[in-house]
């Protein structure tokens, strides 16, 4: 009988209500409150022991089960597992690495298992955007293949709010408040330094396919001649002329133009405007220097005095600004995500139910893997403007209760205080793994 069977059967013949252990990992792109999602999880867990054995959180997130590089919580001084809740970043490591279709690479997934059984993981949270929620679907009908006890909970996150079914994702609230304020103190600044200096201000923000994030400046606008005063989505065709035009016009009745662009914008074949010729490891291809592209079209045509930023990692890392509604969301999903384990559900993601926009109310509910993995939510035609550079009310409604509240982290000689976690692994049991 070959290893791994003697394994899974050796779990199988233990008491099934025994404590299992937790395998926990963070993928993709990390934001201002991944880790108060991890907090929210770890800190759930701990209240059913009856359950839950150790927690496990992988060393750059699925790779850390790949390789059997398992970061052992216990080990953890509790203060500092609690200031994860204020911490940007990945605590654990993520990483951009996607497992493919079960046919074409069941090595990797058995693999998983094989360390999953192991060390007496019954549990596996993966907390990511869409292809993570692929692989969590993937896991799940591996193990049960296999016959293998584990449960699997995929748990959102992603800037890009880009995934379905739940109304908005954590970490995208708190990137929304920072693009707003930025657009809107950096508008104060151009305003001020207009009539005789630079004329044009583009921030270029994340959003590979939605627009989620470029619309999210557009809270900053109160009035209409406020900034920003185009909006430049990936939903709405790239027209050059018509661009041009719109900034000219603006320059000339306000002095000033703010321009804010997705890095996925692109043009009507479909092009990225700032496409590269790299690709990551989901396939995806290379973003970014839209910003100055578009701030070239502008000084060729009109001359006009530019400065351009890329708010980069930035926006996404900005806890010290972030939005208090996005950080109990962010606590909540990790708890659910327990909960629901508890509860006896398997394959599915916890999700934020909007019940009312003013005031604002929120249920976290839960939704099947299946439907999640590798769909792609956009912004919807009725919230961009008729002219197709800027939001409607609509999407004012819809952003506006996602920024509100400030939940500062605590300070230390003038710099917020972050987690310092040991990283300690536990003992390998198996060989090395080799990707074939």
């Amino acid at each position: 009988m070959p290893q791994q069977f003697t394994l899974f059967h050796s779990l199988l013949d233990r008491d099934v209500m025994s404590a299992k252990n937790i395998f926990y990992a963070q993928s993709g792109g990390v934001t201002a409150v991944i880790n108060t999602t991890a907090c929210g999880l770890i800190e759930t867990a701990a209240q059913y022991p009856q359950y839950f054995d150790k927690i496990y959180a992988g060393n750059n997130g699925i790779l850390g089960a790949l390789h059997e590089e398992l970061i052992d919580l216990s080990q953890e001084d509790p203060q500092q597992l609690a200031a994860l809740k204020h911490t940007p970043g990945g605590a654990f490591g993520s990483c951009r690495y996607k497992l493919k279709c079960l046919t074409n690479n069941r090595a990797e997934y058995q693999r998983l298992v094989d360390v999953f059984a192991a060390h007496n993981i019954g549990y596996f949270f993966y907390n990511g955007g869409g292809d993570s929620q692929d692989t969590a679907h993937k896991v799940s009908q591996i193990s049960a293949e296999l016959g293998y006890p584990l449960t699997c909970i995929g748990i959102p996150k992603t800037v890009d709010n880009d995934l379905p079914f739940t109304d908005h994702c954590p970490g995208f609230g708190s990137v929304a408040k920072y693009v707003a304020i930025s657009t809107r103190e950096a508008g104060l600044d151009i305003a001020s330094m207009c009539k005789t200096s630079t004329k044009i201000f583009i921030l270029e923000v994340m959003g590979r396919h939605a627009g989620w994030i470029a619309a999210a400046a557009g809270l900053a606008q109160e009035n209409p001649s406020d900034p920003p005063h185009l909006i430049i989505f990936p939903e709405v065709d790239f027209d050059a002329n018509i661009f041009l035009q719109q900034v000219q016009h603006t320059v000339e009745t306000q002095g000033y133009c703010v321009i804010v662009v997705s890095e996925g914008a692109r043009d009507a074949s479909g092009k990225f405007l700032s496409e590269g010729a790299n690709r990551d490891a989901f396939g995806h291809v290379q973003l970014g220097g839209v910003a100055p592209y578009l701030a070239q079209l502008i000084q060729q045509k009109h001359g006009y005095k530019y400065h351009w930023a890329v708010a980069d990692y930035l926006q996404r890392a900005a806890r010290h600004i972030a939005s208090a509604t996005d950080v109990e969301q962010a606590y909540a999903v990790g708890k659910a995500a327990i909960e629901f384990a508890v509860a006896g559900y398997n394959a599915v993601m916890p999700i934020v139910i909007r019940e009312s926009d003013h005031p604002y109310r929120w249920h976290i509910d839960q939704v099947p893997l299946a439907e999640v993995a590798n769909q792609e939510r956009v912004m919807p035609k009725e919230f961009i403007s008729a002219n197709g550079f800027h939001i409607t009310d609509a999407a004012r409604r819809y952003l506006a209760p996602l920024i509100q509240g400030e939940d500062y982290p605590p300070y230390h000689q003038g710099l917020p205080v972050v987690a310092r976690l040991k990283k300690i692994c536990v003992a390998k049991k198996l060989p090395a793994f080799e990707k074939k």
